[in-house]
């Protein structure tokens, strides 16, 4: 079984920096990918960014793209989302997910879940 273990989150003023931490394990991870999405209070879960195991190929939604930095340590089994800049609506719950086959912006793909991370911007 798959578990995935988030950390990293916290309080920050606008303009400033976080390094969002998810530990997989349970599994062999040479393939497929990893994703972070996040959800506000009262919104729908969106797309962050996401990156395979393999050749470390990255994605990223439009509203983070410049800001936020994907990136995996295949022996330690991590990914972090080094997010700078950050702005009040990047307030939200943070979570890390696996997807057994593909890179992709569709939380569908993903199979595995953690718990979340609290991230808090204040203005």
């Amino acid at each position: 079984q798959v578990q995935l273990v988030e950390s990293g989150g916290g309080l920050v003023q606008a303009g400033g920096s976080l390094r969002l931490s998810c530990a997989a394990s349970g599994r062999t991870f040479s393939s497929g990918a990893m994703g972070w999405f996040r959800q506000a209070l009262g919104k729908e879960r969106e797309f962050v960014a996401a990156i395979t195991w393999s050749i470390g190929r990255t994605l990223y939604s439009d509203s983070v793209k410049g800001r936020f930095t994907i990136s995996r340590d295949n022996a330690k089994n991590t990914v972090y989302l080094q997010m700078n800049s950050l702005k009040p609506d990047d307030t939200a719950v943070y979570y890390c997910a696996c997807s057994r086959t593909s890179l992709s912006r569709n939380d569908l793909q993903y199979n595995y879940w953690g718990q979340g991370t609290q991230v808090t911007v204040s203005s």
